[in-house]
């Protein structure tokens, strides 16, 4: 009987000591409990989750690495399939702030606190110090302040999105530095300033979309050097100068949005004869001369938008050798001439060629 209780007290003994070994560090569990306290979420209760001594086990959105039982990730949804969005029909809401006590995270792999829309106050500088950071994604907030100045010392970065926020000022020089970066999503802010010209240097990256903001500047060349990036998007700044040639050799590229800048000069003939692009946006701009008569039987093209521009001439004839054509806007230039016949133009409406300064054929008026 004796050893039989022995048997029992050692084995409760040790499962006592693997429990407190497969559970979080205290330390971590601190930093988590002190960026929660800055937080303000009562719709859907996430929070609730986050008691006990051990926050690698069931506190909702955090996870830790197996071995050294680290929090590795904090992977914070405001839109989610999750069932407990369901259960509450509806998507998340949160207020406060992003608490500095993350930094003390240094293990942390992944930050998503995505798409609770009222989350503010700045990016904690201290960010920067977090060595293993590879996904950094706060899309969807009321975000404020700069992006940190020493962004680049992320070089293990592969995703940062803060698009949707309300974060201003430049560009910070050391962003070139994030040499692992793959996706770069800074749209809808109010980033000033010049793009930086050796943004060229993020070799890695396949997408970068910087839409709606109030950069200036040209469009830096270098960035035709960038062999992956498949999505360059530069739509609604205050971008000035020329198209750089460079852009209609990249062979990924297939989608290119620059409508509504201040951009000027012709429109590049590589842009229009590139067979990998699929998506053309150069509305709303200052180009000027010619449409390049560039097309053929390889041209597919889902949508090319060159409207509200300067553009002259005649339409190209070589436009009906197109492959395919979904979608083409030619409206607002001063183009003059017949229309060509056959595929794409007899399938587009006359809003596609309208105002222009003497455009005929169908579908508008006879020449």
């Amino acid at each position: 009987m004796t050893s039989n209780v022995s048997l029992a007290a050692v084995a409760a003994v040790l499962l006592a000591l693997t429990a407190a070994a497969s559970a979080c560090t205290p330390a971590d569990r601190e930093a988590l409990l002190s960026f929660k306290s800055a937080l303000d979420e009562r719709y859907l209760g996430i929070f609730k989750s986050w008691s006990g001594n051990d926050c690698c086990t069931n506190w909702y959105g955090v996870s830790c690495d197996p071995e050294s039982n680290r929090v590795a990730d904090i992977v914070l949804r405001g839109e989610s399939e999750d069932p407990i969005f369901e259960k509450a029909g509806r998507s998340g809401y949160m207020s406060g702030s992003i608490s500095p006590s993350l930094c003390r995270l240094d293990r942390l792999t992944t930050l998503i606190l995505a798409d609770w829309k009222d989350i503010s106050g700045p990016i904690p500088p201290c960010i920067t110090s977090l060595p293993n950071l590879r996904i950094l994604d706060l899309i969807g907030n009321k975000i404020t302040g700069q992006i940190p100045t020493d962004i680049g010392k992320l070089r293990r970065l592969t995703v940062l999105n803060v698009a949707d926020n309300q974060i201003s000022g430049p560009l910070p020089s050391s962003i070139v530095d994030l040499n692992s970066l793959m996706h770069l999503d800074l749209s809808n802010n109010r980033l000033s300033g010049d793009i930086p010209s050796d943004i060229g240097k993020l070799s890695m990256m396949s997408r970068a979309l910087l839409s709606r903001n109030h950069l200036t500047g040209s469009i830096p060349a270098s960035l035709a050097g960038i062999y992956r990036l498949a999505d360059l998007d530069l739509s609604m700044n205050q971008i000035s100068g020329s198209i750089p040639a460079q852009l209609g050799s990249m062979p990924v590229l297939s989608t290119l949005n620059l409508d509504g800048n201040l951009l000027t000069g012709p429109i590049p003939a590589g842009l229009l004869s590139n067979s990998g692009l699929n998506i053309v946006n150069l509305s709303r701009n200052g180009l000027e001369g010619n449409l390049p008569d560039v097309f053929g039987p390889k041209t597919y093209f889902t949508a090319i938008d060159l409207s509200c521009n300067n553009l002259r001439g005649a339409i190209p004839k070589s436009l009906s050798s197109a492959k395919y054509i979904g979608h083409l806007d030619l409206s607002h230039n001063h183009l003059c001439g017949p229309i060509p016949n056959g595929s794409p133009f007899d399938h587009l409406e006359a809003s596609s060629f309208a105002n222009n300064d003497c455009l005929c054929g169908m579908p508008l008026r006879t020449c």
